[in-house]
């Protein structure tokens, strides 16, 4: 293979492997989506849809990221304002009270890792 070749090769690879990744995110975005639905339909926000959670989600982690970059010189108070950023962002886009929007969240979080040990002992029992 000339240089050339091995060139336009190497290009075309990081491409795909940065179109992959962009994809493992977006897909990675749509399950977390998925679980915040069904936490914030078991607590009964009832105008909420996986549209809606697929923004919380996008938007509650990129505006959350931000806040602890921006504090990082408070080191522990940085994550709890960057959690009551995210709820507020939860809060905001399904439109209810703090509250909620708390245990939409709690509940995602229990039901992914519930769902993901339950694979996990799955896959291991097929093993």
């Amino acid at each position: 293979m000339d240089p050339a070749n091995a060139h336009s090769f190497g290009i075309a690879l990081m491409g795909l492997s940065l179109g992959a990744a962009a994809l493992v995110w977006i897909v990675a975005f749509m399950i977390a989506a998925f679980f915040l639905y069904l936490g914030a339909k078991m607590v009964g926000i009832h105008n909420a849809t996986v549209g809606k959670s697929f923004i919380a989600i996008v938007g509650g982690g990129i505006l959350a990221a931000i806040t602890a970059v921006v504090l990082f010189f408070l080191p522990d108070i940085n994550v709890i304002v960057a959690l009551i950023v995210y709820i507020w962002v939860v809060k905001a886009v399904f439109d209810t009270g703090w509250l909620r929007a708390f245990v939409a969240i709690l509940l995602a979080g229990i039901i992914e890792v519930v769902v993901y040990g339950a694979a996990v002992l799955l896959v291991r029992g097929l093993v």
